[in-house]
């Protein structure tokens, strides 16, 4: 018990704290900043939330970060859109999917309480939504000529370059903060490959889940 309240009281506590002063911060920012431009606030928020990723080595107690410090969010996000029974929804959750931050959180949330053990996979995963998808959100946004549709969602050619670009980039470099061997350079390009494919096909808000359950499965798959 002591040990365990130790663990409560040093590392877990540190980083459960930084996770919600850094996301209060982000979400305090984006409204204030970002107030007649939601647009540019949703990307803001997706694309720099992701930075929980070097909380992550902080935790030292799975259901800490599970609990305490994913799972919130679930709930926080859900009453922020418009399926709350309060009237909280703001511009940034109204503005794209309704449901794209909901689905960031569950993915944070699943992939805790499947890769612990393995932090690096967890923030794989995480980057490829975050960084991979919200600058490809973007960039097809403001820059996409080249569109095509698969299924449901319609993506561009400049959105999917530049989600293969950023997740092939942060694979390599998330490895070296986690302290991890890079595989080879073709298996990362395999693995950004794949991820992006993911986000072609899935349509919006539903890509914050399955890029990032996908990205890491496949890493794992893949690399161990």
């Amino acid at each position: 018990m002591m040990v365990y309240l130790e663990s409560i009281l040093s590392g877990d506590a540190a980083g459960v704290t930084l996770v919600y002063l850094y996301v209060g911060s982000l979400l305090i920012i984006s409204r204030i900043c970002f107030k007649k431009k939601p647009f540019l606030g949703r990307k803001f928020l997706h694309f720099m939330t992701g930075n929980i990723i070097f909380f992550l080595p902080l935790f030292e107690t799975k259901w800490v970060m599970v609990l305490i410090a994913a799972f919130p969010f679930v709930l926080i996000t859900f009453l922020m859109s418009s399926r709350s029974p309060l009237d909280v929804s703001s511009p940034l959750t109204r503005r794209g999917h309704d449901f794209g931050l909901f689905y960031y959180a569950i993915a944070w949330t699943l992939l805790a309480l499947i890769f612990f053990e393995r932090l690096e996979i967890i923030a794989i995963g995480i980057a490829a939504m975050s960084y991979g998808d919200g600058t490809a959100g973007f960039i097809g946004s403001k820059f996409g000529k080249h569109r095509f549709s698969i299924g449901s969602a319609t993506k561009s050619l400049e959105g999917s370059i530049a989600m293969f670009a950023v997740t092939s980039l942060s694979i390599p470099l998330i490895l070296i903060y986690f302290g991890s061997n890079a595989p080879p350079w073709y298996t990362i390009t395999m693995i950004a490959s794949l991820a992006t494919a993911i986000e072609a096909i899935i349509g919006k808000g539903y890509d914050n889940l399955s890029i990032a359950l996908g990205t890491a499965l496949i890493y794992y798959i893949t690399v161990h």
